[in-house]
């Protein structure tokens, strides 16, 4: 049996193979990753319609679960079972290894060559469908995006493809994801530009086109209907004051997201036993949402009920309820929802269940513009058009939290047919991402990146170099010296090198000191002292080094604010080499010839 099994992969392997020679002789090149971007698409909708069903399964077995036990209050332990079943899944089925988060996306395009494993297709479908299915407070894009990510890369692995298509095609699953979950191809791409690919150029527009309407076709001809309706008549110019307000309000909002997330995230790390990190942070998710019950789940049914005006069905099943003053209790309510649905999510990721940022930004962006409009309303300041303000405020909120503006815009203009809104939609998408981005530099993906030491913030020329290691650039070609040494020593190495620049080490090949030849040219035509001066009398201890495992960002940044031609590289405090700024010069000029070589 084992040996027919292995004859039929080996059967698969050739004609995986003769079909890829085949396909590769007879069709353009641009042509190929056209059709691949397609089926890209094809399988990252499919992977979408799956995620969806799993959701369902978990939603339909829980009403049923909670149907036969008679006990509606067992709703609010749902979101901490759905954890439980979560960390069973990943420890039982895939060993306890899995990422979480776009974050780690950037980490594998930018460090290692693309290179998703095909474990993530799975453990994403089966923990974030167990999450979301059961209530936790989280959404399902950055699972699918991860999904679409790893479709396909891999799907360009099995062809041999370079760096570059394995890159396109990685995007392309995420473009794809995001319009199979929203039906909105065009913010789909956005985000693929926008969020996860500064580096991506023109010419990868069209197979991410393919790859993102494919998605939503296929989508949409399984899962018709949009998540949002929205009924507007359009939008009148004197309210455009308070469409700066809420731009304001939301980036502060988008601040205090990023903030949060990760100050409740860490919180929940230190527990380091994960079952007291289950058990604490789960029953804290429920109590929110005993509490809060918008908090359960995504949030849309909430948005959704804003959007038809039923505004006090915010309120049911809490103690709000019984308010004396219903404007008042909506206000304060809707306040503290802001407040608590970044901390009920980061419990819910933090506790070990698995979803994304993007839903709880939508749901707090939705409720940021409810407020105002209501907050205005109380004090007799303006009566405003409350869809218009709910559906702007969740564009303001995203762009804030994900810093991308345009995947703002595009993405609520789709899913709620509002480009009639497109001029408030970018006033508030564009103060919200200023403020936020003013204060805190990095997004909500790109903050982890920060603290690793990947800065993506300065530009194409260093994303372009992050696949470059330090290693890579060290020169060690210099003539070494001990402390001890004669001068007539140095005098004598330099006649016999090309190098301008020699490392002082001691004993333990630690570097103490360097010496260039300005630090030796006043003493160079006296001949007599050549016996009588020291190395360590001579040497220059003001140098700066770089430990060989660091982030080639660091080299950068040091190259440009200390305006240095050379730095000293140790390994374990112990001299290694130098970089210098005209190699690495040259390697990112080897790095783009290359890369234009890969285009398409």
């Amino acid at each position: 049996m084992n040996r027919l099994l292995r004859q039929i992969r080996i059967n698969l392997k050739l004609l995986r193979k003769k079909s890829y020679l085949f396909l590769t002789s007879k069709i353009e090149p641009k042509t190929f990753i056209l059709i691949l971007s397609l089926v890209v698409g094809l399988l990252s909708g499919l992977a979408a319609v799956a995620l969806k069903s799993v959701v369902h399964f978990f939603q339909d077995e829980s009403r049923s679960i909670l149907g036969s036990i008679g006990t509606p209050f067992m709703i609010y332990f749902f979101p901490l079972i759905g954890i439980i079943i979560s960390v069973i899944i990943i420890n039982i089925v895939f060993d306890g290894k899995i990422t979480r988060g776009l974050s780690n996306i950037i980490y594998l395009i930018i460090r290692k060559k693309s290179d998703i494993p095909p474990r993530k297709i799975f453990s994403h479908l089966l923990t974030s469908g167990a999450t979301v299915g059961m209530g936790g407070s989280v959404g399902l894009e950055a699972p699918i995006v991860v999904i679409g990510a790893s479709i396909g890369s891999n799907v360009a692995k099995e062809l041999k493809l370079n760096y570059h298509i394995r890159t396109l095609l990685l995007a392309c699953g995420s473009a794809a994801g995001i319009s199979a979950i929203f039906n909105s191809p065009i913010a789909g791409v956005i985000f693929a530009f926008e969020v996860l690919l500064p580096d991506i150029t023109i010419s990868s527009f069209i197979p991410l086109l393919i790859a993102s309407a494919s998605s939503a076709v296929l989508s949409k001809l399984i899962y018709s209907g949009q998540i949002f309706y929205l009924v507007t008549e359009g939008w009148k110019i004197d309210a455009i004051p308070y469409y700066i307000v809420l731009g304001v309000l939301c980036g502060i909002i988008s601040l205090y997201m990023i903030k949060m997330t990760f100050a409740v995230e860490n919180r929940t790390e230190r527990v380091k036993s994960q079952f007291k990190r289950i058990l604490y942070g789960g029953l804290l998710l429920c109590l929110l949402i005993l509490l809060f019950p918008p908090l359960f789940g995504e949030g849309y049914s909430t948005v959704v009920a804003l959007l038809a005006g039923n505004n006090k069905d915010i309120l049911l099943g809490s103690v709000f309820q019984t308010f004396l003053n219903p404007d008042l209790a909506l206000i304060i309510f809707a306040a503290l929802i802001i407040l608590t649905k970044v901390i009920a999510t980061a419990l819910t990721i933090g506790s070990g269940g698995n979803g994304g940022v993007i839903a709880p930004s939508l749901f707090t962006g939705a409720i940021t513009g409810f407020l105002l409009v209501h907050i205005l309303k109380f004090f007799g300041l303006a009566q405003l058009n409350q869809a218009n303000f709910i559906v702007v405020g969740m564009a303001g909120v995203l762009a804030g939290v994900l810093h991308a503006p345009l995947t703002g815009i595009f993405l609520i203009a789709e899913i709620t047919g509002g480009y009639a809104l497109i001029v408030p939609l970018m006033i508030v998408t564009a103060f919200s991402f200023f403020i936020s981005k003013y204060f805190n530099k990095y997004s909500i993906y790109t903050s982890p990146l920060s603290n690793r030491g990947i800065d993506l913030s300065s530009g194409k020329e260093k994303f372009s170099l992050q696949n470059v290691s330090i290693h890579s650039l060290v020169e060690t070609d210099f003539q070494k010296f001990k402390p001890n040494m004669k001068l007539r020593d140095l005098m004598d190495k330099i006649q016999s090198t090309k190098r301008n620049l020699f490392p002082v080490v001691n004993d333990e090949d630690k570097l103490v000191g360097v010496i260039t030849l300005d630090d030796v040219r006043g003493v160079m035509l006296n001949s007599e002292i050549y016996d009588v001066i020291l190395i360590y009398e001579i040497m220059n201890t003001n140098f700066l080094t770089i430990d060989i495992n660091s982030d080639i960002n660091e080299a950068i940044n040091i190259f440009e604010e200390k305006q240095v031609w050379n730095i000293a590289v140790t390994n374990n405090d112990r001299y290694a080499g130098f970089i210098s700024k005209s190699n690495l010069f040259n390697k990112y000029i080897s790095v783009w010839h290359q890369r234009n070589k890969e285009e398409l």
